[in-house]
């Protein structure tokens, strides 16, 4: 306790009703929240199997375990839940499946998957491509966020787009209830609609937890809300950790005003501000608050720092985006030799997943290492992700997801239509589809369908068959010929040449299967179920792995992190703020991203505009974001441009001159 401020302190000890703690960008809000379950179990002898802490990564909910685990040591952690929301609703729905009319082993479905479900039913129901699937996923999604069953939408819609949406989202759910399955929205509105069913399911859940406490609250959407409020009751065993300057997911649902909510469904709440920052100098903190200002505010906070001025901010105005990503990689070479600090020290950010091209191309061109956060994983790419689906089904016949994945992957013509009919006759018969393939009549299905099913379900048992017991990958590449997976990848992609570097996955995941089996000693079938279990711990020894490497991300990306030095490029009307956002009317979320993006950086700031850029095949006049303009002036240093100041570029090159000299002797 003797390490934390004294408004940190009371927002620890506080345990006589709900809690807001107005956290500001680097206030120590983690040591708060492990501080504060440490703080339950030792002195208020609440047993750590009735907390639970929610944030909303998984990441950021390891740390967050590990670190309560050192400060109670022992046991004394034991039957703590740590966990994301989503991670929450599984656990409740697991539990009362029952109830929820689920069978055991339900499948989840990720965004692919829920895309391609519609993609199928769209091209079913309406004879259709299928190019709305996405918009309809994202409106589905919106609709479940808000609580919002299809039944509703159907009532509420006006015109026929409309229309179209809420009818694809009754058929979704639908063929999401035949198939035993639910996607990630489901996970967070499921237990919502169960507690308010049915009461004493509730009132269990509620005596289980008798403490709640949730990070970023900012960022919760109104199932997550609901969810909240509904198993604290009226208790008041919450405290909750948000910053409604750092709310930047309006786009995927979160409400900044659930922060405001508390106040009307908790009259009882105690806020407590957190605006000491131990991040950041106090010249970053003077433009990330006279940035925010700018904003409408419920709650007023100041960031303030005890770690002195530190250097101007730097504002670098660039001929064009070559010029500009070319500059930023000679800023970081000429500051690390000055200064011997380490790749790792240096963030860019940027505001579209675009501009990282050009950056990637120089830094590569100069030998500098980076890390792109936020690329596509190895094992989350769509031909990976077939394969393995294949290779869960040869070690686990009873595997429903994985069968749905690969069932009309190569097509097969075993559409959605199918695929309901086997998944209804597998609930009636609670069986896995791998069973009812097996089970399924004529009186289920029509007869051209049952026969392209039943050779599937035989393909699959003999190809099985082959690959037990093997100690090569002689089966696997057979039933890859079987599928003509090649020619199906030059089917889908835009050219061979995709084509060949999808199938060069493909390749390479069978390499690596034969090197297990190789080096770990093993047959196919249990090398592949450590090549699985490889696959669900890859992301996060990938973020437990970063090494010495200039770090690339958008500035979405980027909350929670801090880095010694940080460049945002990009700083230009049409970027940051995005055209987008500002003729849609959300300026103040564009602002909220920028002080993000300010808030990062722990010594040195520097962002970047280019006075040229080309878009859509044409050269285009860019103008610096107003942005900076409503930063403190006193505070910024141009370089480049009509605001430059020439002797601090002389400044600047006697360093790099001296820092040279002292290398060479």
């Amino acid at each position: 306790m003797t390490q934390l401020n004294p408004q940190q302190q009371q927002a620890v000890r506080y345990i006589d009703g709900p809690l807001l703690v107005l956290a500001g960008a680097g206030s120590g809000k983690t040591s708060v929240i492990t501080r504060k379950i440490a703080f339950l179990v030792e002195q208020c002898g609440i047993r750590a199997s009735n907390i639970a802490a929610v944030t909303f990564t998984n990441k950021a909910a390891r740390e967050m375990k590990e670190r309560v685990g050192k400060l109670l040591g022992g046991n004394a952690a034991e039957g703590l839940t740590v966990s994301t929301f989503h991670q929450l609703g599984l656990r409740i729905i697991r539990e009362q499946r029952r109830e929820l009319e689920l069978k055991n082993g339900f499948s989840i479905f990720d965004s692919a998957d829920s895309q391609a479900l519609i993609k199928d039913l769209l091209i079913q129901e309406h004879g259709t491509d299928g190019d709305q699937a996405q918009h309809i996923q994202h409106r589905i999604s919106a609709w479940k966020n808000d609580r919002v069953l299809p039944p509703a939408a159907l009532a509420g819609v006006k015109g026929p787009a409309d229309i179209l949406c809420a009818q694809a989202y009754k058929r979704y759910q639908q063929a999401l209830k035949a198939y035993n399955a639910l996607d990630f929205d489901d996970l967070i509105l499921l237990p919502t609609l169960l507690f308010e069913r049915e009461p004493e399911v509730l009132e269990k859940w509620q005596n289980r937890l008798r403490y709640l406490l949730v990070d970023e609250y900012q960022d919760t959407n109104s199932s997550q809300y609901l969810l909240v409020k509904q198993l604290v009751g009226l208790t008041g065993g919450l405290t909750v950790v948000g910053d409604d300057d750092q709310s930047i997911y309006a786009w995927r649902g979160a409400r900044p005003e659930n922060l405001v909510q508390l106040q009307e469904d908790f009259p009882g709440l105690r806020i407590v501000k957190l605006e000491q920052n131990y991040r950041s100098t106090g010249r970053i903190l003077r433009a990330a608050n006279t940035l925010i200002a700018n904003n409408e505010h419920v709650f007023e906070k100041q960031l303030w720092s005890e770690l002195g001025p530190g250097d101007p901010l730097r504002v670098l105005s660039c001929a064009d985006e070559h010029a500009e990503v070319e500059q930023v990689v000679a800023e970081i070479l000429d500051h690390k030799m000055r200064k011997r600090t380490r790749f790792g020290d240096y963030a860019i950010l940027y505001r579209g997943n675009h501009q990282s091209r050009l950056l990637e191309l120089a830094l590569q061109q100069s030998d500098v290492p980076y890390q792109l956060s936020g690329g596509t994983s190895f094992f989350a790419r769509n031909e990976v992700k077939d394969i393995l689906s294949y290779l869960r089904l040869l070690v686990n016949a009873d595997d429903d997801n994985a069968f749905l994945r690969i069932a009309n992957v190569p097509r097969r013509k075993l559409g959605a239509a199918t695929m309901e009919s086997l998944g209804n006759f597998a609930n009636h018969q609670h069986c896995s589809l791998s069973v009812a393939a097996r089970r399924i009549g004529a009186d289920d299905m029509p007869e051209a369908s049952l026969k392209r099913l039943r050779q599937f379900s035989d393909w699959l048992g003999t190809t099985r068959q082959r690959c037990q017991g093997e100690r090569n990958i002689d089966g696997l590449r057979q039933m890859l010929r079987d599928i003509q997976y090649e020619d199906w990848l030059i089917s889908i992609s835009s050219s061979e040449d995709v084509a060949q570097r999808r199938f060069a996955n493909v390749k390479l995941l069978l390499d690596n299967l034969l090197q297990v089996m190789r080096r770990e000693d093993v047959d196919l079938e249990e090398a592949i179920t450590r090549l699985l279990l490889r696959d669900l711990m890859e992301q996060q020894e990938e973020e437990e792995n970063a090494a010495d490497q200039v770090q690339l991300m958008t500035l979405h990306a980027s909350k929670g992190l801090e880095f010694p030095h940080v460049y945002i490029i990009g700083m230009e009307e049409n970027l940051l703020p995005h055209r987008s956002s500002v003729e849609e009317g959300n300026l103040s979320e564009e602002r909220r991203l920028a002080y993000v993006g300010l808030t990062r950086a722990r010594q040195t700031l520097t962002m970047t505009m280019a006075r040229k850029r080309r878009q859509f095949g044409e050269t285009i006049d860019c103008e610096a974001s107003r942005f900076i303009d409503e930063l403190p002036q006193e505070d910024l240093q141009w370089q480049g441009g009509e605001k430059a100041d020439a002797e601090q570029g002389r400044q600047r090159a006697e360093e790099t001159l001296d820092s040279l000299k002292a290398l060479l002797s």
